[in-house]
């Protein structure tokens, strides 16, 4: 197994397989070209990584997983979101989630982050199951803020 940090080159890489991600859910939008022409603007700031993984040192990515980070006033220092994690249908079960979940942390922990946070489907129970069994909890921001809400602009 392989795991390793997105390069410019691999852009379109991470964007196929953020396709590939929103298919899975069986959304439509946004479009390829949207998907493609973000992942370009992203994947060089100094606040995203995209990380990649891959089941043999010769294989092709099959496991993308993309990183946010943000300054934090409760913990003076930054925090890591682990926005989006997909490993394609034909290589699950071999690991690949759990490497790039744990190099996330790896990741997070090397930059200084003081929490890693992330959110997923209540039904996804693979994803849950992960999360838990690598000590993620829904409550990450204690008992009095167990929600996690958002809203599109």
């Amino acid at each position: 197994m392989r795991v390793w940090r997105a390069g410019m080159s691999e852009a379109g890489t991470v964007a196929a397989l953020l396709v590939a991600f929103r298919d899975h859910m069986d959304h439509d939008s946004p479009p390829e070209a949207e998907f493609a022409a973000s992942v370009e603007k992203l994947i060089g700031r100094e606040d995203t990584e995209y990380w990649l993984a891959a089941t043999g040192e010769d294989a092709p990515a099959a496991g993308v997983c993309q990183l946010r980070f943000r300054p934090s006033v409760w913990t003076s220092s930054d925090d890591c979101w682990l926005e989006d994690l997909f490993v394609r249908d034909s290589t699950r079960g071999h690991g690949l989630g759990r490497a790039l979940v744990e190099r996330a942390m790896d990741r997070a922990r090397e930059r200084g982050c003081a929490r890693i946070e992330l959110d997923t489907e209540e039904e996804n129970l693979a994803a849950v199951a992960l999360y838990e069994s690598l000590g993620f909890s829904n409550t990450s921001k204690g008992e009095t803020r167990g929600l996690f809400f958002g809203s599109r602009l």
